[in-house]
């Protein structure tokens, strides 16, 4: 792994965690720093000893949205050029899961960051929102998208419309994060979890994920086609064999990825 200006990585076990580190800009996400979280990411979506992830930033703040200070002067032509949302769909593409640690702000990028994990954990203290209205623009890494399939149209408009942040327990009610913990905990619960998920077989937690998120982009009846494919080739792991094996004979199964 090599080192990086803008990101820290502490691995414990099977489970990453990747700590967003731009403190003095309360983890604006320049070019740089995406570059290097999405070259992270796909170096341990590659290590297989690493089986789940965990995203998060400080007590402060998760991301407080893209750096201005990079687009602000650029023409429609230059964004278009520069193609900053590539490395965007590159996260889609991570097959292990990614747990996000919400603290303090999530905007903008950030809220759109968060959005692109598999699992959100939220302290009290997270203030999340879509504000980039405020500043003449709108939501460009997956926004409008997201928020409407996880919140619904009204909140979603009126986040996106207005620039208001939700706390916490608005965001948890909505179904936008899946649950919300004192502030000392956030980190502690998203590393919980995700080494909960790291224990489970490698190879059915990757297409179980990729079946859940196929939901988002099909129809019902295609995603269940691709529902059923996924279960059908668990047929041929040795996971599945040693799973059902280890149910049979009241054992704790041993999990190979194969």
């Amino acid at each position: 792994m090599p080192e990086f200006n803008n990101i820290l990585v502490d691995r414990a076990g099977a489970v990453a965690t990747i700590a967003l580190n731009r403190p003095k800009a309360l983890n604006a996400l320049n070019i740089e720093l995406m570059t290097e979280l999405v070259d992270c990411l796909e170096a341990l979506d590659q290590d297989d000893g690493v089986r789940a992830i965990v995203l998060t930033g400080s007590e402060r703040a998760f991301a407080a949205g893209a750096d201005i200070k990079e687009m602000a002067d650029a023409n429609a032509m230059e964004m278009l050029a520069r193609d900053q949302f590539a490395r965007w769909d590159r996260i889609r593409k991570i097959k292990k899961p990614i747990i996000a640690a919400v603290s303090g702000f999530a905007l903008g990028g950030g809220c759109e960051l968060m959005m692109h994990c598999d699992i959100i954990i939220a302290s009290e203290t997270a203030r999340i929102g879509q504000p980039e209205i405020l500043i003449g623009v709108m939501p460009g890494a997956g926004g409008t998208q997201r928020l409407t399939r996880a919140v619904g149209k009204g909140l979603a408009m009126e986040m996106i419309l207005t620039g208001r942040q939700i706390t916490a327990d608005e965001a948890l009610h909505a179904g936008l994060v899946q649950k919300v913990v004192p502030v000392e905990f956030y980190l502690e619960e998203a590393q919980r979890l995700a080494k909960d998920i790291s224990e489970k077989p490698p190879v059915a937690v990757r297409l179980a994920k990729e079946a859940v998120l196929k939901a988002f982009d099909t129809t019902i009846e295609m995603g269940l086609e691709y529902e059923r494919k996924n279960f059908y080739l668990l047929f041929a792991s040795e996971d599945m064999r040693e799973g059902m094996k280890a149910f049979i004979e009241k054992r704790k199964p041993e999990w190979k990825g194969k």
